[in-house]
């Protein structure tokens, strides 16, 4: 899918998370782009931490040449199970990340701290033929959850378009944490309503990462509304990666 051969430089893969989709990463993409480095947005399923995993995996292993990770929300989860085994993957970025251990799900991590309010954002799930639910967050309530730190008719068409996740991929126990091998660097909103900033505090020091930025005023969105300092911080991985 990707040679990177020709630049020298790592191929950064974007997997987006749960209640979006890759479009969120278009400012970052312009900007690494722009500076020469190879870019993969890839589509997640959001089906399960197993089956988007494998999925990304798969897409990783159509890559030639160093690899760095990134994701935020759930699909940390799924950068660490996709990376599991594959040396070529030199770096993780986690924004705003669920990053658990062996045995911990999406929920395990952030439920230790106080501060997420995504229980009564959830609109009624939506029963799926293999028996798991698709779950979205209501529309009317997605801004001030998910993003109040970027424009309301933004925040509209991210409610509109977002995609669901199910709840066997949000409930869905770890079987790796590949931070425990591969250097990560950590991203988070200071008010970050999903998953709140201390969990994200407690993951990036268990991590043992490499760097860890909390932005003042940030949401459970700095990829977007914060776009520049993430990707700063992107291209700084992938030069320690390259």
């Amino acid at each position: 899918m990707s040679e990177n051969k020709a630049s020298g430089k790592p191929t950064i893969v974007l997997v987006h998370g749960a209640f979006a989709d890759s479009s969120g990463w278009n400012e970052i993409i312009s900007t690494l782009l722009t500076l020469g480095y190879p870019v993969v947005a890839a589509s997640n399923p959001l089906r399960s931490v197993t089956y988007d995993a494998a999925y990304v995996a798969s897409i990783l292993a159509s890559i030639k040449g160093p690899i760095v990770l990134v994701a935020p929300w759930y699909c940390g989860m799924v950068i660490s199970g996709a990376a599991k085994g594959n040396a070529r993957v030199k770096a993780l970025v986690y924004i705003c990340p669920d990053a658990p251990g062996v045995g911990e799900s999406a929920f395990d991590v952030a439920d230790r701290f106080p501060g997420s309010e995504i229980g009564p954002t959830l609109a009624p799930p939506v029963p799926q033929a293999d028996g798991a639910n698709d779950l979205y967050i209501q529309q009317d309530k997605f801004r001030a959850l998910f993003c109040p730190d970027v424009p309301e008719l933004q925040a509209r068409r991210m409610a509109t378009s977002q995609r669901a996740a199910t709840d066997v991929a949000l409930y869905e126990k770890a079987s790796g944490a590949a931070w425990k091998t591969i250097p990560s660097w950590f991203i988070w909103g200071e008010r970050d309503k999903l998953i709140p900033a201390a969990a994200h505090r407690f993951m990036a020091e268990r991590a043992n990462a490499r760097e860890a930025l909390e932005i003042k005023g940030g949401s459970h969105v700095v990829l977007i509304s914060y776009a520049d300092t993430v990707a700063a911080m992107i291209v700084r991985a992938a030069k320690q990666a390259g």
